[in-house]
């Protein structure tokens, strides 16, 4: 799993049946502090991430192949969850 940056959509003329109804999003890998942190990634997203939010994509193949329904699909990437608020440090 990797922390991103949804940095736009992707349309598609032609694409894999699978992607059929699914929204691609590319999102950018970033580290704690927000630099960019390795290659954009194309995920699919099934919980709405908007532009710039701050999301959890995971590399799963299996289970993203199993969201789209297709053991032979291409799929990889996922946006598993977006995040709220960044880490605080607690004082005490």
């Amino acid at each position: 799993m990797l922390l991103a940056r949804v940095e736009g959509s992707l349309i598609a003329t032609r694409k894999h049946p699978s992607f059929n109804g699914w929204r691609l999003i590319i999102c950018q890998p970033i580290g704690n502090d927000g630099v960019p942190d390795g290659v954009p990634q194309v995920a699919i997203d099934p919980l709405g991430a908007g532009m710039h939010e701050r999301v959890i994509i995971s590399s799963d193949g299996l289970a993203t192949r199993k969201a789209v329904g297709d053991e032979h699909s291409p799929a990889r990437w996922m946006i598993v969850g977006i995040v709220d608020e960044p880490e605080r440090e607690l004082s005490l």
